[in-house]
């Protein structure tokens, strides 16, 4: 049951304080599991008021060990512990209903999907060496695009660019103005022409990124732009495996999570009650991370009783698959540190209409807002202006499309910078691991990266302001991120050792960089 929200109610109390019916209180286990945190580590400047700080160490790279060495392992173990790992033989049985365990056990036998390869099997031929100097001048033609469709020569001046002689560009850009214009006739004319060179994701980065945004602007004419049903099994246990593969050769999924969890810690510290509202939960994996942090923080102050953490996610209607699976895991993963845990899902579809009346609020907890770009381009910015009746601690944006420019109302805009954002970052995969082979690319490309296109070329037509504008219109600050953050991220970065990386603090935001482009944008904001 949703308590109803009240308007006049200023501050993080809630009309009703019964306790929600799923929190698990659970007393320690036997598990020899030791979680080691960045809370241990006071050589930094840690946001922690209440203790007296400790030497700062010497030498940063020393953090290294103790940071990280399993701050991002716990996704891993759970899927090894649940068997989500084996490939033994395919069903044809969907996934039972009736309870999470038997779902899993339903999991576990779809065998022919293949493991990814061994970083041994390396093709050099697969990829041809990256092209770094392909958009250097994409930031000035943004700048000159909108409400323009006169575009002959900019297009022209973007082939040149690439120097590559890929003549579909153009003919990608005049497709995403046809949806501009309203010219579908045109459209089709157009995407039967791009369908020949753009056959299938081979070849460079930029090639294959337009492939998915051609893909993506074909699913406009037919209306298939995001799924209608209940995600297979198998979908399920492919995306995981390419999140999972995702975020063991990439910084980016793991800079985010930190970033955003730092954030979070150092705005509720103290507070062993922690609520917080994530609009963009995908696998649940952070919230692991998070829960280490909070036990080992209970544990230094031995606080008693247990720390309590509720998350409330927000997500699409055809989640309830991963949400049950997120929920076994988690909750298993709470017992094991002693940690209160309740996690509701309500729908986006929902909260569309209700804002912050669908969500459950109780007395005492200081209460943590995560954004990312995926939520405005679904709903819009409007439900910020709600954020004033909560109110949240901190709210922290994760922006992973740091320069798509999202926000405008431009299929042609979105293109173009989706262009950019997504060669770049298929490049930055691919320096990632070079001695792999292209099995796990294909799989990223597919379960990770293309359902995000497909979610901004859906949304690009959709009209509103610009998320920092909106919250600044929303009565937010932003404010910067800690020295202790950005060691944190640093520290990262060496354990991962993928060339090009490199953090940078700018206008209060911590940016993740490859080379010289952003890939990954944090930042925090309070009342």
């Amino acid at each position: 049951m949703k308590v109803p929200f009240s308007a006049n109610n200023q501050n993080n109390q809630t009309v009703s304080s019964k306790p929600v019916n799923r929190t698990i209180n659970t007393t320690p286990t036997s598990s020899p599991y030791e979680p080691k945190s960045v809370l241990e580590l006071r050589g930094s400047p840690s946001p922690v008021t209440d203790q007296k700080p400790a030497p700062v160490l010497e030498d940063p790279i020393k953090l290294e060990d103790h940071v990280l060495s399993h701050q991002f392992d716990d996704w891993d173990s759970f899927m090894t512990d649940w068997g989500l790992h084996d490939d033994s033989n395919p069903v044809s049985k969907p996934i039972s209903q009736l309870s999470i365990k038997s779902e899993l056990q339903t999991l576990t036998q779809y065998s022919s999907l293949q493991e990814f390869p061994p970083v041994s099997s390396f093709d050099s031929t697969q990829f041809v060496p990256s092209d770094f100097s392909l958009f250097s001048d994409i930031s000035t033609y943004n700048s000159n695009i909108v409400n323009t469709f006169d575009v002959s020569n900019d297009i022209q001046s973007l082939n040149n660019n690439w120097n590559l002689g890929f003549d579909y560009v153009d003919d990608l850009i005049r497709l995403a103005e046809c949806f501009d214009t309203n010219s579908l006739q045109l459209g089709h004319v157009i995407l039967a022409r791009l369908n020949q060179p753009l056959r299938s994701p081979i070849g460079k980065p930029p090639q294959r990124a337009a492939f998915y945004f051609k893909e993506a602007l074909q699913s406009l004419f037919t209306g298939l732009t995001q799924p209608t049903h209940t995600a297979s099994s198998s979908d399920i246990i492919q995306t995981i495996k390419a999140q999972t593969t995702f975020s063991s050769i990439s910084p980016i999924p793991k800079f985010s999570s930190l970033a955003a969890n730092q954030a979070v810690l150092e705005a509720v510290d103290g507070c062993t009650n922690v609520h917080v509202i994530d609009f963009d939960i995908g696998l649940g994996g952070q919230w692991a991370s998070f829960m280490k942090e909070l036990a080992n923080k209970a544990d230094s102050r031995k606080a008693t009783p247990p720390p309590v953490l509720r998350v409330t996610a927000l997500v699409p209607e055809q989640y309830a698959t991963e949400s049950r699976l997120i929920t076994e895991i988690l909750t298993q993963f709470a017992r094991e540190l002693n940690i209160r845990f309740n996690i509701e899902f309500v729908s986006i579809r929902s909260f569309g209409y209700l804002s912050f009346k669908a969500i459950k609020f109780m007395d005492g907890e200081k209460i943590a807002v995560v954004l990312s770009p995926a939520i405005f381009q679904q709903i819009g910015t409007v439900f910020l202006n709600d954020l004033r009746h909560v109110p949240p601690h901190v709210v922290v944006h994760v922006n992973s499309e740091e320069s798509m420019g999202f926000g405008t109302s431009s299929y042609r805009q979105t293109v173009i910078g989706g262009l950019e954002y997504y060669s770049i970052l298929l490049e930055s995969l691919e320096a990632a691991n070079v001695n792999s082979g292209g099995d796990w690319m294909r799989k990223i490309e597919t379960f990770v990266l293309f359902p995000k296109i497909l979610k901004a070329v859906e949304a690009a037509g959709h009209h509103g302001p610009p998320w920092r504008e909106a919250l600044v219109a929303a009565g937010l600050r932003q404010v910067g991120p800690s020295q202790f953050s950005y060691l944190q991220a640093e520290c990262l970065l060496r354990r991962m050792q993928v060339r090009g990386f490199h953090v940078a603090n700018h206008q209060e935001e911590m940016l993740l960089y490859w080379n010289d482009r952003p890939l990954v944008a944090t930042s925090s904001w309070k009342y």
